[in-house]
């Protein structure tokens, strides 16, 4: 196996030998498809190794092309119009330049797309610089061009390049990623500085509001009845103010009524005024026609006399308007005497209401007075609240100490019964009979002392009446003394027993949280990674008061949707989130190795690149073994495990690792 590995890295692949201009690239790749595959080794004896090595292991064919039977090959020289050589096109080193001159003999590159615009002469073969066709003398092939033609030929150097810019953009990233953590901890941390600090401004602001409504409450008990009080006094206040509105309002009626006679004689004298206006001109008109007689006069002498009449006749009239001038004058003087006297009355009646004005204010400073009285009052009664309140206290003091002693008093009578009811039991005596006993008058002590040895020696007289009673109080009272031992025990260990389970959950609930809060950022972190900077998500606690029983909610918002839940994302959407849960939750707890059953199934080929590369970033921690049918997770992997039938009902499988190769695309070239 060790020389199979030796004679595949010494032996390199004809397509990572060559490298072609990306315009021509298509074109040349679609001729030497069938040689791509082949191993380029020095003679004839290399490949014979080779042959036999792989016919041994059981590993397949390979096909091989020897350098030196190329050695003294010489490509000959051909031109064709609007043609180059296609060797001109290909890039390779100096010991492979004649064997790809002889796979490239003949063959010249055309730059138009169209098959009928030239024909090959003999022996040559015309290439489609876009790779549509190739055109041989008797046959021509060709077609649409693949999406993955165009990039077998010069893979190792394509992949040389990508490495440096993967290498240089997950240099970038690292340092991106532990600037965003670092930038990540310093707000989490001022948050939770700034929640504490929050949380004990609110608690003293809540203490004194508690404070304040204690005292609102009172005070608005003590304007409660201030209000009540005032009421009253206000009632009688407008009862007073309604009878000085009803007398301001009779002078406002007087005072209206002078006002309408004002300006019924003001229309008077306007109206003699336009009367006057009217004589005034009816006499221009009358002049007017005066001077019309006149001049009739002239022209017509025979109508002087009538002329002379109406001249009569007119100034007659015009003595008759000054007349009635003269006599509007008059009206008009007595007019303004009246308007004088209706000033007069008004100027009395503002003096009037002026005074009633000054009384009103009298009557405010009485009521000013009433309320200090008032206050006053209010002193004095909160002064006697107090002085009740205080007696109230001391009620309630004598009648707790009340039932204190008839406690007592229940407890001695209670103490009293029993010793009656023993008495009863075992002496035959009423206690009623001892206590209604007087006690005699001469008590000889040392006499009751003998009788009560008397008696004690009567009680010995009696004998044994249960000898073994004592044996089994003491292990009645040993069976008690163990029973109440192992009972406070359990009670003691029921409280430790609680104490822990306290301890525990506590200790369970903090470490979740803490687990939940970096299992959080994670999955916004490694959500954002597979998605976009601009998508959201989130894990929410449906009851944050009861973390440990509490369910949890994935929310995940990609850019320009706004989904009520996870079922309404597409497939490939549902399957990135899942895979950032599954990678958050391994952030914070890597394991050694996991297991990803066809994951990759859903998504399409830029998700594929997405997961692809976070399954690599994490590669280095930690072992993936992936299920999969997709060739391009088949192509980003370390090692691929092929899965056959060797034969009916037995399965073989045949491990394949790329790490030993010097590209990792291998399996996609296999794959085609």
């Amino acid at each position: 196996m060790k020389a199979n590995k030796d004679w595949k890295k010494e032996a390199p692949l004809l397509s990572d030998l060559i490298y072609v201009n990306e315009q021509f690239r298509i074109a040349i790749e679609n001729y030497l498809d069938p040689y791509l595959n082949y191993y380029v080794v020095d003679n004839m004896e290399e490949a014979f190794q080779a042959i036999e090595l792989l016919s041994r292991s059981q590993k397949g064919k390979a096909n091989f092309f020897m350098l030196d039977a190329f050695r003294d090959y010489t490509m000959p020289a051909v031109l064709l119009p609007g043609a180059v050589q296609a060797i001109d096109m290909v890039e390779t080193e100096p010991a492979y330049r004649n064997l790809v001159g002889y796979l490239l003999e003949n063959v010249l590159v055309v730059e138009n797309d169209d098959v009928r615009a030239s024909q090959p002469g003999k022996d040559l073969v015309l290439l489609s610089k876009s790779g549509k066709f190739i055109h041989r003398r008797y046959s021509l092939s060709g077609g649409s061009v693949g999406l993955f033609e165009g990039k077998k030929i010069g893979r190792k150097k394509n992949l040389e390049h990508l490495e440096e810019a993967i290498k240089k953009l997950e240099r970038d990233e690292n340092k991106t990623s532990s600037e965003f953590f670092q930038i990540k901890s310093q707000i989490e941390t001022l948050k939770t500085q700034k929640a504490a600090a929050q949380i004990q401004q609110e608690r003293n602001e809540l203490n004194r509001l508690s404070r304040e409504k204690v005292s609102l409450n009172t005070r608005l008990e003590n304007f409660a009845h201030f209000i009540s009080h005032a009421d009253e006094r206000r009632t009688q206040i407008d009862e007073a103010m309604a009878a000085l509105q009803k007398a301001q309002s009779d002078l406002e009626t007087d005072m209206e009524q002078k006002l309408a006679d004002l300006k019924q004689i003001k229309d008077n004298i306007f109206n003699a005024d336009g009367s006057y206006r009217q004589v005034a001109e009816e006499m221009s008109q009358a002049s007017s026609g005066f001077n019309d007689k006149n001049i009739a006069f002239i022209r017509q002498q025979n109508k002087v006399s009538a002329l002379q009449r109406e001249l009569n006749f007119k100034e007659k009239q015009l003595e008759d308007t000054r007349a009635a001038m003269l006599s509007a004058q008059q009206i008009l003087s007595n007019s303004d005497e009246e308007l004088m006297q209706i000033q007069t009355s008004i100027d009395q009646l503002t003096a009037a209401l002026q005074t009633r004005y000054e009384e009103r204010k009298v009557m405010e400073a009485s009521l000013t007075d009433a309320e200090q009285a008032y206050f006053q009052a209010r002193g004095g009664i909160t002064e006697m609240e107090d002085h009740l309140r205080k007696v109230n206290r001391q009620q309630q003091d004598q009648q707790i100490l009340i039932n204190q002693l008839k406690d007592k008093f229940n407890e001695v009578k209670f103490d009293i019964s029993a010793v009656a009811q023993r008495l009863r039991i075992e002496f035959n005596i009423e206690i009623n009979d001892i206590i209604n006993e007087a006690p005699p008058a001469e008590v000889n002590v040392d006499e009751l002392q003998q009788q009560v040895e008397r008696v004690k020696n009567r009680l010995d007289n009696y004998g044994e009446i249960n000898p073994m009673a004592v044996e089994a109080y003491d292990e009645m009272k040993e069976r008690h003394d163990s029973i109440s031992q192992q009972r406070d025990d359990i009670v003691k260990a029921k409280d430790s027993l609680m104490e822990t389970i306290k301890e525990i959950e506590e200790t369970a609930t903090s470490q979740f949280l803490e687990a939940f809060e970096k299992a959080r950022l994670y999955f916004i972190d490694v959500f954002r990674s597979l998605f976009t900077q601009d998508d959201n998500c989130d894990l929410v606690l449906l009851e944050p008061d009861n973390p440990l029983e509490s369910r949890i909610e994935i929310v995940a918002k990609p850019k320009g949707k706004r989904p009520q839940t996870i079922s309404q994302l597409s497939g490939g959407e549902k399957t990135l989130t899942a895979i950032a849960l599954l990678f958050a939750l391994y952030l914070l707890k890597p394991a050694p190795f996991c297991i990803f059953d066809e994951v990759d199934a859903p998504l399409d080929d830029a998700n594929i690149s997405k997961f692809n590369k976070i399954i690599k970033k994490f590669s280095g921690e930690s072992q993936f073994i992936i299920v999969t049918h997709n060739k391009l997770t088949m192509a980003a992997v370390d090692t691929i495990y092929g899965v056959f039938m060797a034969e009916q009902g037995v399965s073989g499988v045949s491990p394949v690792d790329f790490r030993s190769f010097e590209h990792s695309a291998a399996f996609e070239v296999s794959g085609r």
